[in-house]
């Protein structure tokens, strides 16, 4: 994974996003979706954040009972603390079951059109508290980078708006774009305001998306997990919303699906110790499973809108792709049913991932009957194709005469697709079944609607080819082996395709200004040029390193030294500044000298290094080949809560070396002298 680039001040950021102009100031602001408008979906969002606020309120009154009834000795107040706490936990589960109900609001999240399809579960937004950051950087500011804080008002307050707009993002791409702005924000903020040694007293608050269990963490790792959960929840809300009647949607519907599920996996990859169930391990990993069962299921919708011929191989492959997703969707129930998740993941969840593996399962069924009863029995050129794909249809083959005769016989087929449907109008009643224990799912009417028409349509089909005349008992028809033509693919957040500037850039760059770093107060060094220049090397762009400094040169006798950065010439700010500008600069200077604001890095000095670089120098016979100093470090990826998706930073390294005031001789080929 690519970081964020970091541009120079002149450098545009490129998004998608609504802009917002003040004609004051002439900046441009990002917004989300406007708070309070009354849509559907904003009211929801509004109920989930008043039962939050209630939660934690009664989790205090909680806690606060619980201490107290285990710091007193007095009897009476136990009880009455007792009592007291019997309604705060009551209160509670009143609450949990209200957040749960809400959860279980999918058809808000649906698309309005008048097709029917089966509904998909989406995620609701995790909710966060506002954030007051300027007064915490401000000091940041003054403290460690020795600059004016109130100098960086107007950025600190875009950085919070930000955060602001990013909290309702809208059900679009432009509301992706937002969260992933605001993501690629925090690598810059933590680069510039989080040292490894130090926290600023700053606490992210966020609500568990499913339960509304408030948690706090002063880790910038919490905030950048939590956005990224935001990111997975809000595709899911936009695959729900397609309309899959349609291969546009469909295909749109897949792609937000496959990039849910790439969001929550790349959240569980790099993000330990959750502090949220919403965010740990278990719920993760059953997240990106149920992502991927609905994957499938649109591939299946798919299916049925490109195979629209009637041919008997079309129809096996319908059957064996809704086997495959009643195959992916057990498994989504079992995750699901596991002791860390069962009691935390709503039960409407549960029961809409069991009756789906069942519809599908009767769905497969009804494909195969179809395919054996409404297409003719194949000609002499078709029978080794339909032969070689039947042999791989059914987990086992099934009982009776030879495969050959099988297909080419009409009564043969017959009986296996009457012990198909019978098995397929078993698995619509055992969905149906399971569907009536749910009671938010029983007020679903369009779920309803869809398995009632299955069930119906496999009833009309049994009684069309069910006879008088049968005596035969109806055999068990055997599974039907999985197979999908269209594997879902779990795609990673692509945090390149938002590009954004730092917006602490007026800093200096990353590379020397950075929270890790710590330099000596800057000095101020007042240079004559000599008769052989000022006596030193330069190296590298924003900010120029001075490389190298001549002993007994003007430059030393200043108080230079070599690992100094330029960040001023005359007054002029310097830390951004191209290599040839400085030197553009210096070369301008006149009789009566030159100011040059320096500083130095803690821990770069190394005097035998120096010494022996001097050497060289001076006696000519070589020059300095490598810039360790001023080139890019590379950030890894950690797995720890506090260092959650950094970027990694390829090295850069500057070619370009100005020598000045040193022989000749001294000079390599690709070297200039001044």
């Amino acid at each position: 994974m690519m970081p964020p680039e970091e541009e120079s001040p002149d450098g545009d950021r490129d998004s998608g996003l609504v802009l917002l102009h003040s004609p004051k100031s002439g900046s441009t602001r990002k917004q989300g979706c406007d708070p309070f408008a009354q849509t559907q979906r904003s009211k929801l969002q509004h109920r989930r954040a008043r039962i939050n606020q209630q939660i934690n309120k009664e989790m205090r009154m909680r806690a606060g009972a619980e201490n107290l009834f285990r710091a007193t000795s007095n009897h009476k107040v136990k009880e009455t603390v007792a009592l007291e706490l019997s309604y705060v936990n009551s209160n509670l589960q009143l609450l949990k079951e209200e957040l749960e109900e809400l959860n279980s609001s999918m058809d808000v999240y649906q698309n309005d059109s008048e097709s029917i399809s089966v509904p998909m579960i989406p995620l609701g937004l995790k909710e966060t508290k506002e954030l007051d950051l300027l007064v915490p950087l401000k000091d940041f500011i003054s403290e460690h980078y020795g600059e004016e804080g109130v100098l960086f008002e107007k950025e600190i307050k875009e950085f919070m708006e930000l955060r602001q707009a990013m909290r309702t993002p809208s059900r679009n791409e432009a509301g992706l774009e937002l969260l992933m702005e605001y993501y690629n924000q925090l690598y810059f903020l933590d680069s510039r305001f989080f040292p490894p040694t130090k926290t600023l007293g700053i606490f992210f608050h966020w609500y568990d998306s499913l339960t509304g269990v408030p948690s706090h963490q002063r880790a910038l790792a919490f905030e950048k997990g939590s956005v990224l959960f935001n990111l997975g929840a809000l595709h899911t809300q936009i695959g729900a919303r397609q309309d899959r009647a349609s291969l546009p949607g469909l295909n749109q519907a897949i792609d937000a699906f496959q990039k849910a599920a790439g969001a929550f996996n790349y959240l569980k990859e790099n993000f330990s110790n959750a502090p949220s169930l919403d965010m740990s391990a278990a719920s993760l990993t059953m997240l990106v499973r149920l992502m991927v069962a609905q994957v499938q299921e649109c591939v299946f919708e798919k299916m049925t809108l490109l195979r629209a011929q009637n041919d008997f191989l079309s129809r096996l492959q319908l059957a064996q792709e809704a086997a495959r997703v009643e195959d992916v969707y057990s498994v989504v129930h079992q995750t699901m049913s596991q002791p860390h998740v069962k009691d935390y993941v709503p039960f409407s969840w549960t029961t809409m991932v069991h009756v789906k593996s069942e519809h599908f399962k009767a769905l497969s069924h009804y494909f195969a009957a179809i395919a054996l009863c409404d297409c003719p029995a194949p000609s002499d050129a078709e029978l080794p194709e339909q032969e070689k794909a039947f042999l791989q249809f059914h987990v086992t083959m099934p009982e009776g005469p030879s495969l050959s005769v099988l297909l080419q016989d009409p009564e043969e087929r017959r009986k296996l697709g009457k012990a198909h449907l019978k098995k397929a109008i078993m698995k619509h009643e055992e969905a149906m079944r399971i569907h009536g224990l749910c009671k938010i799912l029983r007020k679903m009417d369009i779920l309803q609607e869809v398995l009632s028409f299955a069930h119906k349509r496999s009833l009309s089909k049994y009684s069309e080819i069910d006879h008088e005349e049968d005596f035969f008992e109806t055999g068990e028809a055997p599974d039907i082996h999985p197979k999908t033509h269209q594997k879902p693919e779990i795609k990673s957040p692509n945090f390149s395709q938002v590009k954004v500037t730092d917006l602490f850039h007026r800093l200096g760059p990353l590379s020397v200004f950075s929270a890790k770093n710590k330099w000596y107060p800057a000095r101020r060094v007042h240079l004559m040029r000599g008769e052989n220049g000022f006596g030193f090397t330069l190296r590298g762009d924003s900010p120029v390193l001075i490389a190298g400094v001549i002993p007994g040169g003007c430059a030393a006798e200043a108080g230079l030294k070599e690992g100094d950065y330029i960040i001023s010439v005359n007054g002029k700010d310097c830390k951004w500044s191209k290599h040839a500008e400085v030197v553009q600069l210096l070369k301008s200077t006149g009789k009566e000298g030159v100011d040059i604001g320096v500083i130095t890095l803690q821990g770069s000095e190394c005097p035998k290094a120096v010494d022996r670089k001097a050497a060289v120098m001076s006696s000519g016979s070589g020059m300095l080949k490598s810039d360790k100093e001023n080139s890019r470090k590379s950030l890894m990826n950690s797995k720890s809560a506090s260092t959650l998706l950094v970027w990694s930073k390829k090295s850069k390294r500057s070619k370009k070396s100005t020598y000045s005031g040193v022989p000749f001789t001294a000079v390599g080929d690709n070297e200039a002298m001044y």
